[in-house]
Protein backbone atom coordinates (compact mmCIF):
# COMPACT_ATOMS: atom_id res chain seq x y z
CA UNK A 1 0.00 0.00 0.00
CA UNK A 2 1.26 3.76 -1.12
CA UNK A 3 1.67 6.10 2.03
CA UNK A 4 3.12 9.49 -0.26
CA UNK A 5 -0.32 10.52 -1.30
CA UNK A 6 -1.85 13.23 0.56
CA UNK A 7 -6.08 13.47 -0.49
CA UNK A 8 -6.92 15.21 -3.81
CA UNK A 9 -4.81 17.68 -5.80
CA UNK A 10 -6.93 18.95 -8.16
CA UNK A 11 -10.03 18.44 -10.49
CA UNK A 12 -10.04 19.31 -14.14
CA UNK A 13 -13.13 19.77 -15.95
CA UNK A 14 -14.51 20.60 -19.67
CA UNK A 15 -16.46 24.06 -19.99
CA UNK A 16 -18.33 25.72 -23.22
CA UNK A 17 -17.24 29.24 -22.13
CA UNK A 18 -14.51 31.14 -20.01
CA UNK A 19 -16.51 33.70 -19.08
CA UNK A 20 -19.06 32.08 -17.88
CA UNK A 21 -17.14 29.72 -16.12
CA UNK A 22 -14.63 32.63 -14.61
CA UNK A 23 -18.17 34.16 -13.29
CA UNK A 24 -19.21 31.56 -11.65
CA UNK A 25 -16.64 30.41 -9.66
CA UNK A 26 -15.05 34.04 -8.68
CA UNK A 27 -18.76 35.58 -8.84
CA UNK A 28 -20.95 32.79 -7.43
CA UNK A 29 -18.93 30.18 -5.32
CA UNK A 30 -16.25 33.19 -4.21
CA UNK A 31 -13.19 31.45 -4.93
CA UNK A 32 -10.06 32.94 -6.12
CA UNK A 33 -8.59 32.72 -9.61
CA UNK A 34 -5.15 31.71 -9.15
CA UNK A 35 -3.90 30.56 -12.60
CA UNK A 36 -4.65 31.82 -15.65
CA UNK A 37 -2.72 30.22 -18.49
CA UNK A 38 -3.30 27.37 -21.49
CA UNK A 39 -3.81 24.32 -22.40
CA UNK A 40 -0.44 22.94 -22.67
CA UNK A 41 -2.08 20.64 -25.35
CA UNK A 42 -4.60 23.09 -27.03
CA UNK A 43 -3.12 26.45 -26.84
CA UNK A 44 -5.75 28.18 -28.37
CA UNK A 45 -7.86 27.10 -25.22
CA UNK A 46 -7.35 28.86 -21.45
CA UNK A 47 -6.63 27.00 -18.50
CA UNK A 48 -7.85 27.96 -15.81
CA UNK A 49 -7.23 27.88 -11.84
CA UNK A 50 -9.79 28.63 -8.73
CA UNK A 51 -8.84 27.88 -5.43
CA UNK A 52 -8.37 29.56 -1.79
CA UNK A 53 -5.87 31.85 -1.59
CA UNK A 54 -2.56 30.59 -2.67
CA UNK A 55 -4.25 27.19 -5.02
CA UNK A 56 -3.18 25.11 -1.95
CA UNK A 57 -3.68 21.54 -2.77
CA UNK A 58 -7.05 19.65 -2.23
CA UNK A 59 -8.79 23.68 -3.23
CA UNK A 60 -8.19 23.59 -6.79
CA UNK A 61 -10.78 23.01 -9.31
CA UNK A 62 -9.71 24.10 -12.79
CA UNK A 63 -10.88 24.21 -16.58
CA UNK A 64 -10.50 23.80 -20.44
CA UNK A 65 -13.32 26.22 -21.29
CA UNK A 66 -13.70 25.24 -25.02
CA UNK A 67 -16.03 27.82 -26.56
CA UNK A 68 -19.24 26.13 -27.58
CA UNK A 69 -18.48 22.75 -26.32
CA UNK A 70 -21.17 20.70 -26.66
CA UNK A 71 -22.56 19.07 -23.50
CA UNK A 72 -21.14 15.97 -21.83
CA UNK A 73 -23.69 12.70 -21.27
CA UNK A 74 -23.21 11.55 -17.91
CA UNK A 75 -22.92 7.95 -17.53
CA UNK A 76 -20.66 5.29 -16.16
CA UNK A 77 -16.84 5.98 -16.14
CA UNK A 78 -16.74 9.51 -14.78
CA UNK A 79 -17.02 11.77 -11.75
CA UNK A 80 -20.38 12.41 -11.22
CA UNK A 81 -20.41 15.05 -8.67
CA UNK A 82 -17.60 17.46 -7.54
CA UNK A 83 -17.96 18.57 -3.29
CA UNK A 84 -16.24 21.55 -1.47
CA UNK A 85 -16.25 22.14 2.16
CA UNK A 86 -17.88 24.62 3.82
CA UNK A 87 -18.35 25.51 8.14
CA UNK A 88 -20.57 23.50 9.62
CA UNK A 89 -24.18 25.85 9.91
CA UNK A 90 -23.86 27.50 6.63
CA UNK A 91 -25.57 25.97 3.95
CA UNK A 92 -28.76 27.70 4.96
CA UNK A 93 -26.68 30.86 3.59
CA UNK A 94 -25.34 29.21 0.88
CA UNK A 95 -28.83 27.85 -0.52
CA UNK A 96 -30.05 31.77 -0.24
CA UNK A 97 -27.35 32.53 -2.06
CA UNK A 98 -27.11 30.30 -4.65
CA UNK A 99 -31.16 30.88 -5.51
CA UNK A 100 -30.74 34.58 -5.32
CA UNK A 101 -28.47 34.14 -8.01
CA UNK A 102 -30.90 31.96 -10.13
CA UNK A 103 -27.93 29.06 -10.19
CA UNK A 104 -29.77 25.80 -11.15
CA UNK A 105 -30.78 21.77 -9.33
CA UNK A 106 -30.41 23.65 -5.93
CA UNK A 107 -31.44 20.63 -3.33
CA UNK A 108 -30.36 19.19 -0.06
CA UNK A 109 -29.83 15.75 1.06
CA UNK A 110 -27.26 13.75 3.85
CA UNK A 111 -24.82 11.87 2.72
CA UNK A 112 -22.82 9.52 5.17
CA UNK A 113 -24.24 11.68 8.00
CA UNK A 114 -23.37 14.68 6.61
CA UNK A 115 -25.55 17.53 5.20
CA UNK A 116 -25.34 19.08 1.38
CA UNK A 117 -25.94 21.20 -0.85
CA UNK A 118 -26.41 20.12 -4.22
CA UNK A 119 -26.64 22.46 -7.41
CA UNK A 120 -25.29 22.60 -10.81
CA UNK A 121 -22.81 24.35 -12.77
CA UNK A 122 -23.29 26.45 -16.33
CA UNK A 123 -22.49 23.62 -17.94
CA UNK A 124 -24.75 21.63 -16.21
CA UNK A 125 -21.90 19.83 -14.01
CA UNK A 126 -22.87 18.68 -10.76
CA UNK A 127 -21.65 20.43 -7.23
CA UNK A 128 -21.99 20.04 -3.50
CA UNK A 129 -21.35 21.94 -0.62
CA UNK A 130 -20.97 19.65 2.53
CA UNK A 131 -20.68 20.67 5.73
CA UNK A 132 -18.00 19.59 8.31
CA UNK A 133 -15.21 20.88 10.92
CA UNK A 134 -12.47 22.25 8.86
CA UNK A 135 -9.40 23.85 10.09
CA UNK A 136 -8.57 25.07 6.53
CA UNK A 137 -9.22 28.76 5.33
CA UNK A 138 -11.30 29.79 2.79
CA UNK A 139 -10.78 32.57 0.09
CA UNK A 140 -14.19 35.72 0.90
CA UNK A 141 -14.78 37.87 -1.75
CA UNK A 142 -17.60 38.89 -3.88
CA UNK A 143 -20.04 38.53 -1.04
CA UNK A 144 -18.95 35.27 0.46
CA UNK A 145 -17.61 36.34 3.58
CA UNK A 146 -15.00 34.42 5.35
CA UNK A 147 -17.15 32.61 8.04
CA UNK A 148 -19.16 30.53 4.82
CA UNK A 149 -16.14 30.61 2.62
CA UNK A 150 -15.74 27.14 0.60
CA UNK A 151 -12.42 25.60 2.50
CA UNK A 152 -11.36 23.74 -0.43
CA UNK A 153 -12.28 20.06 -1.37
CA UNK A 154 -14.68 17.55 0.56
CA UNK A 155 -14.32 14.34 -2.23
CA UNK A 156 -15.31 13.85 -5.75
CA UNK A 157 -17.62 10.79 -6.25
CA UNK A 158 -17.39 8.71 -9.12
CA UNK A 159 -20.64 6.44 -11.53
CA UNK A 160 -19.09 3.25 -12.08
CA UNK A 161 -20.73 0.60 -13.69
CA UNK A 162 -18.55 -1.98 -11.33
CA UNK A 163 -16.93 -0.35 -8.11
CA UNK A 164 -14.96 -3.83 -7.58
CA UNK A 165 -11.82 -2.57 -9.33
CA UNK A 166 -11.31 0.57 -8.50
CA UNK A 167 -12.12 -0.04 -4.34
CA UNK A 168 -8.67 -2.37 -4.93
CA UNK A 169 -6.95 0.40 -6.37
CA UNK A 170 -8.25 3.44 -4.14
CA UNK A 171 -6.94 1.02 -0.90
CA UNK A 172 -3.51 0.75 -2.27
CA UNK A 173 -3.53 4.31 -2.62
CA UNK A 174 -3.57 4.57 0.94
CA UNK A 175 -7.39 4.66 1.49
CA UNK A 176 -9.81 2.90 3.57
CA UNK A 177 -13.05 2.13 3.12
CA UNK A 178 -15.41 3.85 5.45
CA UNK A 179 -18.76 2.45 5.11
CA UNK A 180 -21.42 2.11 2.85
CA UNK A 181 -25.24 4.02 1.85
CA UNK A 182 -26.94 2.89 -0.59
CA UNK A 183 -25.09 1.66 -3.80
CA UNK A 184 -22.01 4.06 -2.28
CA UNK A 185 -18.71 3.22 -0.73
CA UNK A 186 -17.02 5.59 0.54
CA UNK A 187 -13.25 6.01 0.92
CA UNK A 188 -10.87 8.23 2.72
CA UNK A 189 -7.35 9.01 3.46
CA UNK A 190 -6.68 9.20 7.14
CA UNK A 191 -4.20 12.50 8.13
CA UNK A 192 -4.99 13.86 4.69
CA UNK A 193 -4.86 17.41 3.39
CA UNK A 194 -8.23 18.31 4.16
CA UNK A 195 -9.48 16.84 0.86
CA UNK A 196 -9.61 13.42 2.04
CA UNK A 197 -12.83 11.50 0.46
CA UNK A 198 -13.53 9.71 -2.78
CA UNK A 199 -17.05 8.08 -2.98
CA UNK A 200 -17.74 5.34 -5.61
CA UNK A 201 -21.35 4.85 -6.40
CA UNK A 202 -22.02 1.81 -8.62
CA UNK A 203 -25.11 2.09 -11.50
CA UNK A 204 -25.96 0.41 -14.42
CA UNK A 205 -26.27 2.23 -16.96
CA UNK A 206 -24.54 3.38 -20.32
CA UNK A 207 -21.04 4.95 -20.42
CA UNK A 208 -20.27 8.58 -20.15
CA UNK A 209 -19.90 10.58 -23.27
CA UNK A 210 -17.21 13.72 -22.69
CA UNK A 211 -18.13 16.88 -23.10
CA UNK A 212 -18.47 20.55 -21.42
CA UNK A 213 -19.92 19.77 -17.83
CA UNK A 214 -17.74 16.49 -17.90
CA UNK A 215 -14.36 15.89 -15.14
CA UNK A 216 -11.80 15.69 -17.33
CA UNK A 217 -9.12 14.10 -14.53
CA UNK A 218 -9.23 13.76 -10.82
CA UNK A 219 -5.43 14.96 -9.74
CA UNK A 220 -3.94 13.43 -6.18
CA UNK A 221 -1.76 15.21 -4.26
CA UNK A 222 2.30 14.26 -3.32
CA UNK A 223 4.41 16.67 -1.60
CA UNK A 224 7.67 15.99 -4.33
CA UNK A 225 8.80 14.01 -7.20
CA UNK A 226 10.56 11.69 -5.54
CA UNK A 227 7.37 10.56 -4.44
CA UNK A 228 5.76 10.72 -7.62
CA UNK A 229 8.58 8.37 -8.73
CA UNK A 230 8.20 6.13 -5.60
CA UNK A 231 3.90 6.21 -6.82
CA UNK A 232 4.59 5.49 -10.44
CA UNK A 233 7.15 2.85 -10.11
CA UNK A 234 4.47 1.04 -7.61
CA UNK A 235 1.44 1.58 -9.81
CA UNK A 236 3.68 0.22 -12.50
CA UNK A 237 4.50 -2.65 -11.20
CA UNK A 238 1.18 -3.64 -9.84
CA UNK A 239 0.55 -3.53 -14.00
CA UNK A 240 -0.81 -0.36 -14.32
CA UNK A 241 0.29 1.78 -17.62
CA UNK A 242 1.87 5.18 -16.13
CA UNK A 243 3.16 8.76 -18.36
CA UNK A 244 6.65 9.75 -17.52
CA UNK A 245 6.49 12.94 -15.13
CA UNK A 246 4.94 15.78 -17.04
CA UNK A 247 6.26 19.36 -16.36
CA UNK A 248 2.62 21.40 -15.82
CA UNK A 249 5.09 24.57 -14.87
CA UNK A 250 2.55 24.88 -11.61
CA UNK A 251 3.07 20.81 -10.64
CA UNK A 252 4.61 17.60 -11.90
CA UNK A 253 2.33 15.32 -13.27
CA UNK A 254 2.15 11.50 -13.91
CA UNK A 255 -1.51 10.26 -15.03
CA UNK A 256 -3.20 6.45 -15.75
CA UNK A 257 -7.02 5.20 -16.74
CA UNK A 258 -8.54 3.44 -13.77
CA UNK A 259 -10.03 0.01 -13.91
CA UNK A 260 -13.39 2.33 -14.09
CA UNK A 261 -12.65 4.17 -16.88
CA UNK A 262 -11.71 7.63 -14.92
CA UNK A 263 -8.33 9.19 -15.93
CA UNK A 264 -6.10 9.82 -12.51
CA UNK A 265 -3.69 12.47 -12.32
CA UNK A 266 -0.48 12.13 -9.19
CA UNK A 267 0.52 15.60 -9.29
CA UNK A 268 3.08 17.28 -6.70
CA UNK A 269 2.75 19.89 -4.56
CA UNK A 270 5.66 22.03 -5.48
CA UNK A 271 6.43 24.44 -7.18
CA UNK A 272 3.28 25.99 -6.90
CA UNK A 273 1.42 28.55 -8.15
CA UNK A 274 3.27 31.35 -6.97
CA UNK A 275 6.05 30.58 -9.36
CA UNK A 276 5.91 33.38 -11.38
CA UNK A 277 3.69 35.49 -9.92
CA UNK A 278 3.74 37.40 -6.53
CA UNK A 279 1.10 35.98 -4.20
CA UNK A 280 -0.94 39.02 -3.93
CA UNK A 281 -1.43 38.84 -7.82
CA UNK A 282 -2.39 35.19 -8.31
CA UNK A 283 -4.64 34.95 -11.77
CA UNK A 284 -4.03 38.31 -12.68
CA UNK A 285 -1.99 37.81 -16.05
CA UNK A 286 -1.83 35.01 -19.11
CA UNK A 287 0.88 33.45 -17.93
CA UNK A 288 2.53 30.86 -21.09
CA UNK A 289 4.63 27.99 -21.04
CA UNK A 290 7.75 28.79 -22.50
CA UNK A 291 6.93 26.57 -25.71
CA UNK A 292 3.74 28.70 -25.94
CA UNK A 293 5.91 32.40 -25.49
CA UNK A 294 6.27 32.92 -28.51
CA UNK A 295 2.56 32.61 -29.52
CA UNK A 296 1.12 35.15 -27.04
CA UNK A 297 0.35 38.08 -29.87
CA UNK A 298 -1.38 35.63 -31.91
CA UNK A 299 -3.30 33.52 -28.73
CA UNK A 300 -4.50 37.43 -27.73
CA UNK A 301 -5.32 38.91 -30.39
CA UNK A 302 -7.06 35.68 -32.34
CA UNK A 303 -8.45 33.29 -29.75
CA UNK A 304 -8.01 34.32 -26.29
CA UNK A 305 -11.16 36.49 -25.83
CA UNK A 306 -10.12 38.61 -22.16
CA UNK A 307 -11.76 37.66 -19.40
CA UNK A 308 -14.05 40.50 -17.42
CA UNK A 309 -13.49 39.90 -13.54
Amino acid sequence: MLNQINGLHHVTSLASGAQANNDFFTKVLGLRRVKKTVNFDAPHVYHLYYGDERGHPGSVMTYFPFEGAKRGTPGTGEVSVTSFAVPVGTLGAWEARLQDLNITGVTRDERFGQSRLIFRGPDGDVFALVEQEDPRTGWASNGVSSDMAVQGFHSVAMRLHDTGSSAELLRFMGYEEEGTQGSVRRFRMENGNGADVIDLEQIDTNPARQGAGSVHHVAFSVPDKAAQLEVRQALMDTGYDVTPPIDRDYFWAIYFRTPGGVLFEVATDEPGFDRDEAPEHLGEDLKLPSQHAHLRDLLESKYLAPIED
